[in-house]
């Protein structure tokens, strides 16, 4: 597998039964990181934002991987919303038939969003505000 798709897989699902996970305390301390959680805090239910507009909300333009890496050392009790953030064009960024893929697809639409190959239907897109 891909480099790339394995750390995106790891990124959102990185509790293990084998191995302890493990953050460095300096990133829950993080205005950035912290930005980013109270972005991603905010979309409503039944909508999705991309990484980049994520980032952007949070004062953070150009910073979409940021995102991701946000959502990966959210501390273990801030249940997140991570289902309501996708790539570029409202694409599932998990590989398709993959668990991930599935679980993200399934909680969407358990939300009113519509999924279709593997990309969130434009209307469910919601433009996040910097507020």
């Amino acid at each position: 597998m891909p480099r790339a798709k394995r750390s995106l897989r790891a990124l959102l699902f990185p509790l293990s039964k084998e191995r302890p996970r493990q953050r460095a305390p300096a990133h829950e301390e993080s205005p950035a990181l912290q930005a980013i959680w109270d972005v991603i805090a905010r979309i409503p239910a039944g909508s999705v934002s991309t990484y980049g507009d994520v980032a952007r909300a949070a004062g953070l333009p150009g910073r979409a991987r940021q995102t991701g890496y946000a959502l990966k050392n959210a501390p273990d009790g801030m249940h997140l919303p991570w289902h309501r953030v996708v790539g570029a064009g409202g694409r599932i960024a998990f590989p398709a038939r993959s668990r991930p893929h599935r679980e993200q697809v399934q909680l969407l639409r358990s939300e009113g969003v519509e999924v279709r190959n593997g990309h969130v239907a434009r209307s469910a897109l919601t433009t996040l505000d910097g507020s």
